[in-house]
């Protein structure tokens, strides 16, 4: 097999385990200094998950907590957290939370670490840097935010754009399944879903970095989501459930981080933005039509199909690439059937006629749209979001 060139960047520090949020402070302290912002959501401050963590950090130095992250943070929040951390002249900044509060720690340690212009940092590889030193606490098993140099903020009404580049990679990821306990059974299925897009639309990304360690870390990552989403959502106490797919989404994670995705998220970004449902969700949402268009593309066909019986090992896959594919497909709509989330976009209250507007915005989306194995048109977003309506 030919290689081509390629780069592999990942978060240098990691660490798994019941209690770690806690245990770890010491090490987060060593790397953060001592003026440390914290960004969090209220709710998370409200349910308590915050408490020992945030204890433990204050015996060791000075925490200042910013817990105004909402869902698709907007620029507004990440401008207000980057003019707190400038009034206490934060050393360091830790994420504790979903995607969006990761996101927002990301680029407020790029901002005060390097005093750069925001509007020249978005796209790809545009930072400059320095940033601050920055660690990631992950309260959900979805984005693997704690591992990508991928941050996404809401400006304006409904755009979202977005920030890429080896810069904002944290220093230390801490891993602790026992934050993930309390979450929803929506909220742990919808997240889990995003983890598995993440780690499909790795491996097959047409960008010319994806690469064997993203392919490998892709498998290892559906392996452990596949077997372990359904115990995870309807046995949210199941620690070792929960870890798997902690786990699960951090190689997730680690594989998209380096081989970029696609129009599964291309397309979810106009739901999200327009219509405020989740990320995970809106991902669910288009991800059997998305595949079905892809899956035309015999290559891509070959690829899914290969992926198939990673999540779903009782799948015959004796029968030929494209039905195979198909099966593969058929199944992941029943996955998220059988987790309990909405099939359609009507069920979310998207109306119909939304479909133009949300097929023109997905165009916008540059970025994601080149990482498809097949080209996708106007025409075609369009076709696939009537397709889930």
């Amino acid at each position: 097999m030919t290689l081509n060139s390629f780069q592999f960047n990942t978060t240098p520090g990691l660490r798994f385990g019941s209690g770690q949020a806690k245990e770890a402070c010491k090490d987060i302290s060593n790397k953060l200094g001592e003026c440390i912002l914290f960004v969090t959501d209220k709710g998370l401050m409200s349910l308590g998950l915050t408490e020992s963590t945030l204890k433990e950090l204050k015996k060791l130095g000075t925490v200042e907590v910013f817990d105004e992250v909402e869902a698709d943070p907007s620029k507004k929040t990440l401008l207000k957290a980057i003019e707190i951390g400038k009034k206490i002249k934060a050393t360091g900044v830790i994420g504790f939370g979903g995607g969006s509060s990761m996101d927002v720690a990301k680029l407020a340690a790029l901002i005060l670490g390097s005093n750069e212009d925001l509007e020249q940092a978005w796209g790809v590889a545009n930072a400059k840097g320095p940033r601050l030193p920055l660690a990631l606490i992950p309260t959900t098993a979805g984005t693997g935010s704690e591992v990508t140099p991928v941050s996404i903020i809401t400006v304006g009404e409904e755009e979202k754009k977005g920030v890429s580049s080896s810069l904002i990679l944290p220093d230390l990821a801490i891993l602790d399944p026992d934050l993930t306990l309390g979450l929803p059974a929506n909220t742990t299925a919808a997240t889990g879903i995003d983890a598995m897009v993440h780690a499909i639309e790795g491996y097959t990304s047409a960008n010319k970095n994806n690469n064997p360690i993203s392919k490998m870390l892709a498998i290892e990552a559906l392996k452990l989501l596949g077997s372990s989403i359904e115990k995870a959502v309807f046995e949210g106490s199941n620690v070792e459930a929960r870890g798997n797919m902690l786990i699960g989404a951090m190689l997730a994670g680690k594989s998209f981080a380096n081989s970029p995705v696609a129009a599964v998220h291309a397309l979810a970004y106009p739901i999200g933005g327009t219509f405020h449902v989740s990320h995970g969700l809106s991902n669910s949402l288009v991800l059997p039509y998305v595949l079905r268009f892809n899956s035309v593309d015999s290559k891509t066909a070959s690829d899914y199909a290969e992926l198939s019986q990673f999540v779903f090992p009782d799948l015959d896959t004796n029968k030929g690439a494209q039905a195979v594919c198909a099966e593969f497909i058929d199944k992941l709509e029943n996955l998220s059937k059988r987790l309990g989330l909405p099939q359609k976009l009507r069920e979310v209250n998207i109306p119909k006629d939304a479909c133009e507007k949300m097929a023109q915005d997905a165009m916008k989306q540059t970025r994601l749209l080149v990482n498809n194995p097949r080209e996708l048109t106007v025409k075609d977003a369009l076709n696939i979001y009537q397709s889930a309506w």
